[in-house]
């Protein structure tokens, strides 16, 4: 079985609280003996895979394997190119050099419904949302990229795992679905 979830913010991608005011994936009713393939932090949003088929692990987070995940990140400042080289190009983040990744501003803002709380806004200091697409996962990498490159993340939602998009789910924050042979192509589509 292989359950496409979209996590709400300040969900925990596991079942067992760990002391904070976070909610856990045990309020949302999925079935037993699945678990959480990766994870997303409390304060992200998003696309989050769940089985009980131990096999999803090895296809989706072997770091040979480099299996993409898009993210989008609403972050503070319109960051230029020369931001963006530096995320695509890779940066030493705590002593460590990320892999080379693709990023750019999106066009259009997503249509993601309104973050409970909202995000802080800071009247003269615009910003933008960037998509980057990662083929590592390491704690909390994405926001210190963007800090990184001078751009703070305000919010960050994974959109899509593989060919698998958020959008095309049509999923509310705190819905899941059970993926058909369609939807589990898709997760391993490069």
């Amino acid at each position: 079985m292989l359950i496409a979830f979209h996590k709400p913010f300040r969900v925990l991608s596991g079942f067992t609280p760990d002391g904070s005011p976070n909610r856990t994936m045990a309020e949302f009713g999925f079935p037993k003996n699945v678990y959480a393939i990766g994870r997303l932090d409390a304060d992200s949003e998003g696309l989050l895979l769940l089985s009980d088929e131990p096999a999803w692990n090895a296809k989706l987070l072997t770091p040979g394997k480099a299996h993409p995940r898009t993210y989008h990140v609403q972050v503070e400042g319109l960051p230029d190119e020369a931001a963006l080289d530096k995320l695509r190009s890779g940066l030493v983040i705590q002593g460590e050099r990320t892999l080379p990744c693709r990023a750019w501003r999106l066009e259009e803002d997503p249509d993601y419904p309104p973050r409970d709380p909202p995000i802080r806004v800071r009247k003269s200091v615009p910003d933008c949302w960037i998509a980057l697409v990662l083929t590592e996962g390491r704690n909390r990498q994405v926001r210190r990229m963007t800090a990184a490159v001078g751009h703070p993340t305000l919010r960050l939602v994974r959109h899509a795992i593989g060919g698998l998009t958020l959008s095309g789910l049509g999923l509310a924050p705190g819905e899941w679905r059970e993926l058909d042979t369609e939807g589990r192509a898709a997760v391993l589509k490069r």
